[in-house]
């Protein structure tokens, strides 16, 4: 049977010196590569100049770099480019994803030997238009089993996770784009629930906010969560980095949450807000609850003062985001007084609150459209 390459995306400064020792290469070999790949974006072997012939004939045999080609690249009119990348070997199997009801903790699926299965990932580059920030967006697993009822991810319901290395992988080639600069911010909003590939994100955003790695600020990196409230506590304990946790609420109260977001009924709000409350003690950083205004099911006025009373003891921050349509979804877009009037009744009691600018709606790259449609596939 084949055996994949390794994976350098994957690799840490431990890792990869263990691997170049084993190979006979000198120690100081994992410094220059890391190097080579993260500082000048090179990973063709052959173009490593400081290594000997002998040694880039090795990496090239004997290492992967990019897991899968681009399939297809999208320029939306707004700046925002989106990616999709099709990963070629092996997975996890979508019926080892579920919750353990006892824990109600997500079932972490276990990796598949390797095959030549095909899946397909969507990332996207979200250029800022008043500052040189600019955010990768990335999917966690191909596709996504929480099935939130208005969300194009969820439709066809999850066919893997990715590994940290595929996680990194997607930072990497958006950071590659011609002419867009370096990547400041990472969002985990793409495709998929990240607790519910818990380690393999765990690891990626080390790797992307290592020095020796992508060297992006933790605080600049967001992991954004259904919300499972066990997986939180379980976050806050094993990541030491001060990275922002975003929630995606969605709805005022526990039966309006339910009917939008199935993985709900394994939670409550109540569960939730002290999950929040201990990630704040543990890492002293706010909550971004995200809600999606969905017009004339959760935009009205009774529902904002119902958010109101969900924040108030609660150290968080709320972005609005206004519904973008899915072919085939019977929700709508809000109206823009809707949205307004929610703003202003959030804010007049007291909370802090953010109406979120749609990006990239004419490639289908903005929240809540990613889902991998692409011809032949």
């Amino acid at each position: 049977m084949k055996h994949p390459k390794h994976h350098f995306f994957s690799m840490t400064p431990e890792t990869l010196t263990d691997w170049c020792l084993e190979r006979g290469l000198p120690k100081f070999r994992a410094k220059q590569i890391f190097e080579w790949v993260y500082l000048k974006g090179v990973i063709d072997p052959m173009e490593m100049s400081n290594l000997s012939n002998l040694d880039r004939k090795m990496l090239q045999s004997d290492m992967a770099f990019l897991s899968g080609p681009t399939v297809a690249h999208q320029l939306a009119t707004d700046g925002t480019q989106k990616l999709l990348i099709e990963w070629s070997d092996g997975g996890v199997d979508a019926k080892e994803a579920g919750v353990d009801h006892e824990s109600r903790l997500p079932i972490l699926g276990q990796e598949m030997p390797y095959s030549d299965t095909t899946r397909q990932t969507e990332c996207v580059m979200i250029p800022a238009v008043d500052s040189d920030r600019r955010t990768a967006c990335i999917s966690s697993q191909v596709g996504c089993p929480v099935g939130c009822t208005f969300c194009a991810t969820g439709i066809g319901g999850l066919d893997g996770n990715l590994s940290a290395g595929r996680i990194v992988e997607q930072v990497w080639r958006l950071n590659q784009l011609e002419g867009v600069g370096r990547i400041s911010n990472v969002v985990f909003m793409g495709m998929g629930e990240p607790l519910a590939n818990f380690r393999p994100v765990v690891e990626a955003v080390k790797i992307i906010a290592a020095p020796w790695g992508m060297g992006i600020s933790a605080r600049k990196i967001t992991i954004s969560t259904v919300g499972m409230h066990k997986a939180i506590e379980k976050l806050a304990e094993e990541l030491d980095l001060p990275v922002t946790l975003a929630l995606s609420l969605h709805a005022p109260n526990d039966a309006l949450r339910r009917e939008l977001i199935p993985w709900a009924e394994f939670t409550s709000i109540l569960d939730l807000k002290h999950a929040c409350k201990k990630w704040f003690a543990k890492t002293g950083r706010e909550i971004t609850l995200e809600y999606v205004l969905i017009g004339g099911v959760n935009d009205q006025s009774e529902h904002a003062i119902e958010l109101v009373h969900v924040c108030k003891d609660l150290r968080a921050n709320v972005n609005l985001i206004r519904y973008n349509e899915v072919a085939g979804l019977d929700f709508r877009r809000p109206n823009t007084e809707d949205v307004h009037r929610f703003q202003y009744l959030l804010r007049e009691g007291g909370v802090n609150c953010h109406i979120r600018a749609s990006r990239g709606r004419d490639i289908a790259a903005a929240c809540g459209q990613l889902r991998h449609e692409h011809a032949g596939t």
